[in-house]
């Protein structure tokens, strides 16, 4: 995931002012990122500010509620820049991560790692003590060079690729942090030495607006999450990726090791084991589309999975 994506200085604004969401309990503030967990034995689950990463902490939250754990929501933090160190300082017990984005935004910005068991070996091998990846679920959510059908005739784009003759031409559009990570424009520009006419960044939790303007040819390409419903709706195209500059990005959490227990682990491998990429298209489809409440959506999943 994984992970769309906020900017860190919107990101900023957003922990500060944003109170926490869902259910559980509360520490009385304010502040997403304040306090630790709510209470003693609270485990604090946290989501990023983009609708998918507040499903997934939905899933979390109420399987941990399931085994009878306390649990305390504070969702819409802000971007992986925001929220990563609160989860090493533990302000937040449980994140719901993208494993490839997580592993070169925040732990190892070189690594050329790849593939889920690759990645999965730099994150252990890496990530600060106070911290560790549980297991990794199926489901996978990438970021994409995503163009309008237009665009994709116009061109006849079906790799990354295929983009370099044109991108001088093209205006891409994404979040603000797109610009400046290696999966994002750094990336494209090293690995397929792509110079894009203009980039637009817009607020992470922008996705609905980025399918707007693409389909109405305002702009011509954009970061898009793969789990997009809207993509298949509106006949968008997603572009090959053969270089691999957006790796593998499994779903998985991330955890702070002395705010987790045992039964707390398990619970959480428990929906990795089931979830998978098309469970997250249909809820998202749910949630994008049919404006269900993640909520209801996350029930409906839990209870169809044998976990609630």
């Amino acid at each position: 995931m994984k992970h769309m994506f906020r900017g860190a200085v919107i990101g900023l604004v957003a922990a500060l002012t944003l109170s926490a969401c869902g259910g559980g309990d509360d520490d009385g503030g304010d502040n997403p990122l304040s306090g630790g967990g709510g209470g003693k034995g609270t485990i604090t689950v946290g989501g990023a500010n983009f609708p998918e990463s507040g499903l997934i902490g939905e899933l979390y939250a109420q399987a941990l509620e399931a085994k009878g754990l306390k649990v305390n929501r504070k969702f819409n933090i802000g971007a992986r820049e925001i929220y990563y160190e609160q989860v090493v300082k533990g302000g937040i017990s449980v994140m719901p991560e993208y494993n490839g984005a997580l592993l070169t935004t925040s732990v190892d910005k070189t690594s050329t790692a790849a593939t889920t068991d690759e990645i999965n070996a730099a994150l252990k091998a890496k990530l600060p003590a106070s911290v560790e990846i549980l297991d990794s679920a199926k489901a996978e959510d990438k970021d994409s060079v995503t163009v309008n059908p237009q665009t994709a005739t116009k061109y006849n784009l079906k790799s990354i690729a295929d983009l370099k003759p044109v991108a001088n031409q093209l205006t891409i559009a994404g979040p603000s942090e797109f610009k400046t990570r290696q999966q994002g424009l750094v990336g494209l520009k090293d690995k397929y030495g792509l110079e894009f006419k203009k980039f637009q960044p817009f607020d992470a939790g922008a996705q609905a607006t980025l399918v707007q303007l693409l389909t109405e040819n305002k702009i011509q390409a954009a970061d898009l999450f793969t789990t997009d419903p809207t993509i298949a709706q509106k006949k968008l195209v997603v572009l090959a990726d053969p270089q691999n500059v957006f790796s593998a990005q499994n779903v998985t959490p991330l955890v702070n090791k002395s705010a987790v227990n045992d039964q707390a682990k398990a619970a959480l491998n428990a929906v990795s084991a089931k979830l998978t990429t098309q469970d997250l298209l249909d809820m998202m489809k749910r949630i994008a589309i049919d404006k269900d409440d993640q909520e209801e959506v996350a029930k409906d999943w839990l209870k169809k999975s044998g976990l609630a």
